[in-house]
């Protein structure tokens, strides 16, 4: 589930339903926080949507609009830079993502 762990390569749906009950309390063991986890994972089970081999998302959108996997996959480019973006940016300030938690509380 980490980035380079071959996740692209795995369909996320049942590995979620299955893995993560796993996988959380060795990711809270290891000292990371549910909430920033759970939102790491869903970036990471978007990207996998819209990058081969699995690609789903890539899939049905050629399916629907009768375009090249090529000329979909340049499109979803901007928002793939974007994601993995905003992936490196939460893992290095983790605080990005307990702001507006915090501020519910208050």
């Amino acid at each position: 589930m980490l980035p380079g762990s071959g996740r692209a390569a795995v369909n996320a749906d049942g590995l979620d339903i299955v893995g993560v009950p796993i996988v959380l309390p060795i990711v809270v063991a290891a000292g990371f926080e549910p909430l920033w986890f759970g939102i790491f994972l869903v970036f990471m089970v978007e990207l996998s949507q819209i990058t081969p081999p699995v690609g789903f998302s890539i899939f049905v959108i050629q399916g629907i609009s009768a375009e090249k996997v090529s000329t979909i996959l340049r499109a979803t480019l901007p928002f793939f830079i974007i994601m993995v973006l905003m992936v490196i940016l939460i893992t290095l300030f983790p605080e990005i993502v307990f702001y507006l938690p915090e501020k519910m509380v208050q």
